[in-house]
């Protein structure tokens, strides 16, 4: 398997106000976002080109908001920013 371009621990992961784990994990790898439980179990995952995510107008420096199939879920992540980058970086056709 490939090495991912983006790996996030110890991510809390909300759906519509339910806390689904509180130690997850993101990651991007193969062109795909992938929401991993605290066991590696999915919750979810898409192509990058179908996944949208940004930063919430009214919430902590640290959250996120990323929206899979349809789902939207609330990330929790220690440095937003960097998943946020890690996205639109993985989502730039490369040259």
């Amino acid at each position: 398997m490939a090495e991912p371009e983006y790996n996030a621990t110890g991510v809390r992961i909300e759906r519509s106000l339910r806390s689904l784990t509180r130690a997850g994990q993101v990651r991007i790898s193969g062109g795909r976002l992938a929401l991993l439980t605290s066991y590696g179990r999915e919750i979810d995952s898409a192509p990058l080109g179908a996944v949208e995510a940004h930063k919430p107008l009214f919430a902590a420096r640290d959250r996120a908001l990323a929206i899979l199939n349809g789902n939207r879920y609330s990330l929790t992540l220690g440095a937003r920013d960097r998943f946020l980058n890690a996205v639109q970086a993985a989502r730039r056709p490369r040259a």
